[in-house]
């Protein structure tokens, strides 16, 4: 077994690279993704648990998602999920969307991370690639903010419609400090 605190070297990892299939078969799609899209379209790439993952910017989403659900050598034909996260300490980066697509003739997964300011919430709507977009997207919209331009019916999914705020942002505290009912005895503090 090797030993995890030490690195290996590009041809070591190019070796078990080619022992695993999983990450074989995300180094091609890696180098499809580079061929029609451009190297320089994904600032970041890793394979957490041998999910390829990329990040991009969401200017390029709609046309990656569509790219890759049209092509005929993947066929990303099925979005398994579509969800928003907050992250507060990223300056200007703060909220971002997920995006898992998965090629069932294939079997083959892809994460897609895209990252904006909180301040410019803003993402193409992908309702016209996707059809189960549609309730991922207000989900988004509903816990997140995330306005979604283009979307057919862009309200709130499982929030009252009056609510102000987007409950799944970071901006509230987790507990209340206020109450009295609770005490340390019963939570291990």
């Amino acid at each position: 077994m090797a030993d995890p605190t030490k690195e290996e070297s590009p041809v070591a990892q190019a070796e078990a690279a080619t022992q695993d299939p999983t990450a074989q078969q995300n180094a091609q799609v890696l180098a499809l993704l580079h061929k029609l899209f451009g190297e320089a379209t994904f600032t970041e790439v890793a394979e957490p648990y041998g999910l390829l993952t990329v990040t991009t910017k969401r200017e390029h989403i709609h046309n990656i998602i569509a790219g890759l659900q049209q092509d005929q050598e993947l066929m990303f034909h099925f979005l398994t999920t579509m969800c928003g996260i907050h992250y507060p300490e990223n300056l200007n980066q703060e909220l971002g969307m997920i995006y898992h697509l998965h090629s069932l003739v294939h079997n083959i997964r892809l994460r897609i991370k895209i990252f904006f300011p909180i301040a410019d919430p803003v993402v193409p709507t992908i309702t016209d690639l996707y059809a189960t977009a549609n309730w991922m997207e207000r989900e988004a919209y509903d816990f997140y903010g995330v306005i979604f331009p283009g979307h057919p019916n862009l309200i709130r999914i499982l929030n009252v419609e009056d609510m102000d705020y987007h409950p799944m942002r970071k901006e509230y505290p987790l507990e209340d400090g206020t109450r009295e009912d609770k005490t340390d005895l019963f939570f291990g503090r």
